[in-house]
């Protein structure tokens, strides 16, 4: 069985929508994962899952949606439109919000917060398909999918998702959407923590990571939880990852210069000898896993 990723939101931080942005895509980050055995992950709640939603019933054809809504973190960008979900204001669905065990209360207050009469009109309580948190175990099964998760370098914490098929060896996603690979004080990592991540890392078929910044820009965003382009791409080398998709575009980024630093990442794996395929996420682009 394969896992089917499309991407429904790329950018970091703010949606940038315009003519400067229209390829690779303004709204923050969303994607989504279907299993081979029909499972549906939803990876974070950014402003891609506005139209994911429109999509899922469009398909759905009045059958209930099931999901698992799997957020990184709960920093804005990351959950602002979860309250334009359509398929949540419908009888019948089912969605599972998962995160970190020590962060799930965290998400919970800030999706009810972000709901509150003071900034929207609409309440978190006004939603009529089913809602439940749970709380995310370092290694999970569930309909078509085993997954693994690891604490990533971002102010307030973030968590990074390693899953595949659920069979022995097979190909693996690695979702690793707001991590700070360059050097910083301010977190609490442990000694040894980028061996760690790249072990997390290792092997895997597909490797989305956030590539907000060039080496000039991370000069004046140390500690901001966001990585280097070329930090990146020595990350998926030293892992022997076979595809990496550049992701959490920064918000004035413009298409050209997204592909222009994707030129360059893959100028950097050429230069080491290496054979990585180096992507830019792009707003509806599906890839298999």
């Amino acid at each position: 069985m394969t896992l089917t990723l499309t991407f429904w939101g790329t950018r970091g931080s703010v949606p940038s929508p315009g003519p400067s942005t229209a390829y690779f895509g303004g709204n923050t980050p969303c994607l989504e994962l279907r299993t081979g055995a029909g499972g549906l992950l939803i990876l974070d709640a950014g402003t891609g899952i506005r139209h994911l939603g429109r999509a899922l019933l469009e398909r759905a054809h009045g059958a209930p949606i099931v999901a698992d809504i799997l957020l990184s973190h709960a920093h804005w960008d990351h959950i602002q439109g979860l309250p334009f979900f359509a398929p949540l204001y419908e009888q019948g669905h089912e969605f599972t919000i998962r995160g970190a065990p020590d962060a799930l209360g965290g998400i919970e207050h800030a999706l009810r917060s972000q709901m509150s009469g003071a900034v929207f009109p609409v309440s978190f309580d006004a939603f009529r398909a089913q809602v439940h948190f749970r709380a995310l175990n370092e290694v999970e099964r569930g309909d078509g999918f085993a997954l693994k998760t690891i604490a990533l370098r971002h102010p307030g914490g973030a968590t990074g998702y390693r899953i595949t098929d659920g069979n022995s060896g097979a190909p693996a996603l690695v979702y690793i959407s707001d991590n700070e690979l360059g050097d910083s004080h301010g977190y609490a990592s442990a000694p040894g923590w980028r061996d760690a991540l790249v072990a997390f890392v290792r092997g895997a078929s597909l490797l989305v990571h956030d590539a907000m910044y060039t080496a000039e820009e991370y000069e004046r965003h140390r500690g901001w939880g966001h990585s280097r382009y070329e930090d990146v791409v020595d990350l998926a080398l030293d892992a022997d990852v076979r595809r990496l998709v550049l992701f959490h575009h920064h918000p004035e980024r413009s298409d050209v210069a997204v592909s222009e630093q994707v030129a360059a990442c893959q100028r950097r794996a050429s230069e080491r000898g290496a054979r990585l395929e180096v992507l830019a996420a792009a707003e509806g682009t599906t890839l298999t896993v």
